[in-house]
């Protein structure tokens, strides 16, 4: 204890204050829903680990960063300009598809939320706030809109292919396995442009659908 009250001097902080029970209480409530939106909700329905990782290492980073800047009073419109800067925030490799987005969106306000709320807001309508979360998305991904799939259309390539006596009628389910192989798509449809005996080697072409 010595040593704590010898950097309290030196170093002019507190190394405890009454915003640490605030912290770790609105800690544990915003692990808890993140981890239900994110593993709970999205990665059940997406099984894509990598965006799952960011979400809940953002939504973790993004609460203490809010809670941290909550201590320098700059008020309502640090709050905004936060939240609008972490709302913008996109993978530079890939462009994020929408409901990824969504995902993203909701578990930084979240964490926006729990980490600036203030005396003005109790803990029952924090609360209610983030169950009112859950819900709604569990509603929309579980319920209201799990019967309806998304739309696909079909993408077509025109390829080289040097396995002719696959493309007879009764190696239909061998021509595709291999196709699904070598393209990395599920190939659901083949068309037969040209046939070269002398190369041995065939002109086709490949059908595979993508989500619109």
């Amino acid at each position: 204890m010595s040593l704590l009250v010898l950097l309290n001097s030196f170093l002019g902080v507190d190394y405890y204050d009454n915003d640490f029970e605030k912290l770790v209480f609105k800690f544990a409530i915003t692990f808890i829903f993140i981890l239900i939106i994110v593993r709970g909700l999205y990665f059940t329905n997406s099984k894509k680990k990598e965006y799952a990782f960011s979400f809940f290492m953002l939504g973790i980073v993004i609460f203490f960063i809010s809670f941290t800047l909550k201590k320098f009073e700059l008020g309502t419109g640090m709050a905004l300009g936060l939240f609008a800067i972490f709302g913008i925030i996109r993978y530079r490799t890939n462009t994020m598809p929408v409901k990824e987005m969504t995902y993203l969106f909701i578990v930084i306000g979240v964490s926006v939320i729990n980490a600036l709320t203030n005396k003005k807001v109790s803990y029952a309508e924090l609360l209610f706030a983030n169950f009112a979360i859950i819900i709604i998305t569990y509603a929309m991904e579980k319920i209201w809109f799990s019967k309806y799939k998304t739309p696909k259309t079909e993408a077509k390539q025109s390829i080289i292919y040097n396995k002719v006596e696959l493309l007879k009628p009764e190696n239909k389910a061998q021509l595709l396995t291999d196709l699904s192989q070598k393209t990395g798509s599920e190939i659901n449809k083949v068309k037969i442009d040209l046939i070269d005996f002398d190369k041995n080697t065939a002109e086709i072409t490949v059908y595979w659908a993508i989500e619109k």
